[in-house]
């Protein structure tokens, strides 16, 4: 489905404001998966926790996002992305402000399980609503701004973290945590007004909302005549399920998007575990300075994001992310040479995988978002992003068995191995989206479809 009003807009206050209250979902994923890493120093110390206490709550996170993607993506596709919209962030104030109070660890680990699962949520909820408002010409630059704020996000955790640690004091972790409920605050207030999506209202038959979606955001009237004909185009909602994402052609595009998600993901986890170390040499990876390094790696990650950014919309996402992969490989195949490397070698791998990482990175959400009808575009970023998930929490549970059982030169040589997986996944199912509307961009192969911009302006000669 698709609205010639939307498609051909130009980019607007609207849709600058739309996008940053979007990234605010990542941001905050940055910034509480990493703050509690601080935090937890200072918990240790006053609570006791055992190292197993520290793992479990750690991952209570990531399993959360697991959950919630997996699950409110379908939600959403239900109930609609401005009301979804709203709720997860309500939660993550509620989860944060209990966190500054709690005092046990079964505790900390039930609310850091529901903090990722409204994280978890916000991904495809954020995504699928920005997909669905912003022009075809800067769709892809834009959801791939919401990737960029999650290493915005890491990056303020740890220099907040560091800022309060030097303070100093009893508790201060808590004032670590209490900061998460402040930006969720203001995020959530930044959302409020945000009008529902015009082609999930259509796709339930509710054009008349839809009209006045439109009209109040971007100031333009499209006849009711032309929202019934988008509505034609696509699936009806009963024919757009949870299970047409394991069939056929949807069944393909559900194992690319959630494969490559998940290989580029796996070993970026891995460096950035491997990248204190790295710092290290740098006089940062001790004590408090280790944050300032790891705040260094998060900027170093989004340095590699930028140019990705612009080449997404100008030469296309098929060939943006085959030579991001292909590319990705090289630096930790050399890496696989070990502790023996010299350290100049050792910065100029990780800083070239960054670079190259940038295009598999700002498509996680973009793929997703085009591939699927808008009946299940959320649950299919859902299912995508709880894929990546496995890989995630696999890649932080066995890399420190890894190193300390393969050594760091074999770890790396599995994480290109990992990486070249995702060039093959990328080679042979990769599609162009590039300036098509999401009609195009989810129709099946042989399906037909009406030549949309045609068809509205025989609808407004009408």
């Amino acid at each position: 489905m698709s609205i010639r009003a939307i498609d051909e807009a130009p980019l607007s206050r609207f849709h600058r404001k739309l996008t940053w209250a979007c990234a605010g979902g990542p941001f905050l994923d940055g910034y509480l998966l990493s703050i509690i890493g601080v935090a937890l120093v200072g918990m240790s110390n006053e609570l006791n926790l055992t190292t197993g206490d520290e793992s479990l709550i750690g991952a209570a996170a990531l399993v959360g996002i697991f959950v919630g993607g997996l699950f409110f993506g379908a939600v959403t596709d239900k109930l609609g992305r401005e009301t979804m919209y709203t709720i997860d962030l309500a939660v993550l104030v509620g989860g944060s402000i209990l966190s500054v109070f709690a005092t046990e660890t079964w505790q900390f680990v039930a609310l850091r399980f529901v903090l990722g699962m409204a994280i978890g949520a916000d991904y495809p909820i954020a995504t699928s609503l920005l997909a669905e408002w912003v022009p075809n010409r800067h769709r892809g630059r834009l959801l791939g701004v919401l990737i960029l704020a999650w290493y915005v996000g890491a990056a303020a955790a740890y220099v907040i973290g560091y800022a309060l640690a030097e303070i100093g004091g009893a508790g201060t972790w808590r004032w670590m945590l209490a900061s998460g409920a402040v930006l969720s605050a203001v995020i959530l207030l930044l959302r409020i007004g945000t009008p529902e999506s015009p082609l999930w209202l259509v796709n339930k038959g509710r054009t008349a909302d839809a009209q006045k979606s439109i009209e109040k955001a971007l100031g333009r009237t499209v006849p009711i005549r032309q929202l019934v004909a988008a509505a034609a185009e696509e699936q009806s909602a009963e024919h757009s399920r949870f299970r047409d994402l394991f069939q056929g052609t949807y069944l393909r595009r559900t194992l690319f998007c959630g494969l490559f998600y998940m290989c580029q993901i796996t070993p970026m986890f891995a460096l950035y575990t491997f990248g204190p170390a790295i710092l290290g040499s740098f006089g940062l990876g001790e004590g408090n300075g280790s944050n300032l390094g790891s705040a260094l790696i998060s900027i170093v990650f989004v340095l590699g994001c930028i140019p990705a950014l612009r080449l997404v919309d100008r030469v296309g996402r098929r060939p943006v992310i085959v030579w991001s992969f292909a590319l990705m490989v090289v630096p930790l195949a050399v890496l696989g040479g070990g502790s023996a490397l010299p350290i100049a070698v050792v910065v100029a791998c990780f800083c070239a995988y960054a670079l190259f990482s940038g295009g598999p990175t700002v498509l996680e959400w973009t793929y997703p978002n085009e591939l699927f009808p808008t009946g299940i575009r959320a649950t299919a970023g859902g299912v995508a992003t709880s894929i990546s998930r496995i890989g995630a929490a696999a890649g932080t549970y066995l890399l420190p068995i890894s190193l300390d059982r393969l050594g760091i030169g074999t770890t790396m040589l599995i994480g290109a191995g990992i990486t070249l997986v995702g060039w093959l996944v990328s080679f042979a199912w990769a599609e162009e989206t590039r300036g098509r509307t999401l009609a195009e961009t989810s129709a099946l192969p042989g399906a037909s479809r009406p030549a949309t911009a045609e068809r509205d302006r025989d609808l407004e000669r009408s």
